[in-house]
């Protein structure tokens, strides 16, 4: 069973209001000092490798990069909708300790494009009828991805951990 444009829509309009707040509270706020004095040089190895480990979470738990890890052509929807979930989940715990090192921000926005992910995830599979396949769950989610005005989320994430990275190495 395909998904009613109206259910499409409003996906769309969840992810956008949601890529809106996120850039709003960005824009709004003052720039983040560096989460780390520079004059601890002891320290900044330990940041960078964190901004680095969390573009890599990033990076692997956007939706275009987890569908293609996880496609399982043999699942159901709600299996695929478990496997992407879970695999959000591993990710994420995996690397908690990194936000010792880094600003309150890039944490936020780290823990917003997994909260954000799993919202898309969950909503997308309940309007799929029981008996769909993970292949349609799969397409369904690319499809809001590209209805998507504005920037992707984890752009946006990917962005805020970038920019903090330069800050600190200057």
């Amino acid at each position: 069973m395909d998904m009613d444009m109206s259910t499409v829509s409003l996906l769309v309009a969840a992810v956008a209001l949601a890529v809106a707040l996120v850039a709003l509270f960005r824009k709004s706020a003052p720039a983040p000092p560096a989460a780390v004095p520079a004059h601890n040089s002891q320290l900044l190895p330990l940041q960078l490798q964190a901004y680095e480990r969390l573009v890599i979470l990033c990076e692997r738990i956007s939706l275009p990069a987890l569908i293609s890890r996880t496609a399982a052509a043999d699942l159901s929807a709600q299996e695929m909708r478990y496997v992407l979930i879970e695999n959000i989940k591993q990710e994420f715990d995996y690397n908690a300790s990194q936000q010792i090192y880094v600003s309150a921000a890039a944490w936020d926005a780290v823990r917003s494009l997994r909260d954000q992910n799993m919202l898309v995830i969950n909503q997308v599979s309940n309007v799929l009828a029981p008996t769909a396949r993970a292949s349609e769950l799969n397409k369904q989610l690319l499809e809001v991805l590209i209805g998507q005005e504005g920037k992707a989320l984890h752009s946006a994430a990917l962005e805020t951990l970038n920019d903090e990275a330069k800050r600190i190495m200057r």
